[in-house]
């Protein structure tokens, strides 16, 4: 279990900001079940949805730097859940697996030319025994306007996107189960990326995600 709770170059639990907001929004009362729920709520809330800042470096993705730019994509939010809860010493991984995506905004679509999104992120947190799921990427904001129903964790089940959204169309379809690891697989994730999105080598310029789903939903 001692790898799950070591700091690595991605999951800094030993930053000073990450031990910072661990703290903050999980203080030293209740147990791990407790905090691991808060933890959840902080970083699923406290830190927008955004696609198109998906770095796949590591200084992108390490959870000081999404503590300091106050947004991520799964991946990055997963990481910054998984190390602040390795920070109070509450056993985190990561998980992935490449989901079909039946809502996204037209400028995913045309850059990605598929529905499915390799390599999505979920924290995976030790508790009372036992492997949950956690999945904090979509903020309650952003489900809101497409109409998710957003995802709750209360530390003894997983929680895992909807098949269906709350007009009951189809919203995610879990497609391959790629694993957990103690750290972000970096260069299968790159590779990966590189053959399935190749018109995202150039990114999403300057777009702004937030705006492209106000368009998307008519708002």
């Amino acid at each position: 279990m001692q790898e799950y709770l070591e700091p690595t170059a991605i999951l800094d639990c030993d930053h000073p900001e990450v031990l910072a907001f661990a703290r903050k929004h999980a203080t030293q009362d209740g147990d791990h079940r407790a905090k691991a729920v808060r933890l959840y709520y902080a970083v699923r809330d406290g830190f927008r949805y955004d696609p198109y800042n998906a770095g796949m470096e590591v200084e992108t993705l390490r959870a000081s730097s999404v503590l300091a730019v106050g947004r991520g994509w799964c991946v990055s939010k997963a990481v910054l859940l998984s190390a602040a809860c390795r920070a109070l010493d509450i056993p985190a991984r990561l998980g992935f697996a490449d989901v079909r995506n039946h809502l996204s905004t037209e400028r995913m679509r045309q850059t990605m030319n598929t529905d499915v999104f390799y390599f999505h992120g979920y924290s995976s947190i030790y508790l009372d025994g036992r492997w949950l799921k956690a999945t904090p990427a979509f903020n309650v904001e952003l489900c809101e306007k497409f109409r998710f129903l957003p995802l709750e964790f209360d530390g003894t089940e997983d929680s895992i996107y909807h098949a269906f959204d709350a007009d009951g169309r189809k919203h995610m379809e879990y497609v391959r189960d790629r694993g957990e690891f103690a750290d972000v697989p970096l260069e299968d994730l790159q590779k990966t990326f590189r053959e399935k999105y190749p018109s995202m080598e150039f990114g999403f310029g300057n777009a702004d995600f937030d705006r492209d789903v106000d368009l998307e939903t008519g708002r």
